[in-house]
């Protein structure tokens, strides 16, 4: 007997909806990923001109499909192409603001193009910044109690913080 998987059309649209979600946050990560990186790249390496090509081959790859009766599949796809191209150099031990730039610039054209365009939510108000300080200082000092509060509290505010090997950084959440 032939057994059918019936999907409620609900749920359908619940799983759409959330994979359409985390397919932006990955983007969206990728390009704070890059920002983050821009604040403490080395300036060294001397590969700029092969990444460059890489993300020119990506935002070509953008157009192909824009041109195709707009066709956003294959461009989303291209977007995906240009994250996995900016993950891999963000792997690199030495980048260059120069190629970090490029792809910052890359993905802010492309999704404006979609009417996506990457929010300047990144200004903290003064309490916000405050509190992040107040646990940098904290940590320093080796008082990790307060240093989790302040993360605690700061959860509550949707900010999430994430130590790296570059520094803290921070993201709604």
């Amino acid at each position: 007997m032939l057994s059918v998987h019936y999907r409620h059309p609900v749920n359908f649209a619940q799983e759409l909806v959330e994979s359409a979600a985390n397919g932006l946050e990955r983007i969206q990560t990728a390009y704070t990923n890059l920002k983050h990186r821009l604040e403490s790249s080395a300036d060294l390496g001397d590969q700029q001109d092969i990444w460059k090509n890489k993300v020119d081959e990506s935002v070509r790859l953008f157009e192909v499909a824009m041109d195709d009766d707009f066709n956003t599949a294959n461009g989303i796809a291209a977007i995906f192409e240009l994250v996995k191209m900016a993950n891999l150099y963000l792997l690199e031990k030495n980048t260059q603001t120069e190629v970090l730039n490029y792809f910052i610039s890359a993905f802010e054209r492309l999704m404006e193009v979609l009417g996506l365009p990457f929010s300047e939510e990144e200004l903290l108000d003064d309490e916000i910044e405050a509190l992040i300080e107040e646990r940098l200082t904290a940590r320093r000092e080796r008082d990790f109690s307060r240093s989790d509060e302040i993360r605690d509290l700061l959860k509550e505010k949707g900010i999430i913080l994430e130590d790296t090997a570059q520094g803290t950084r921070w993201k709604r959440g």
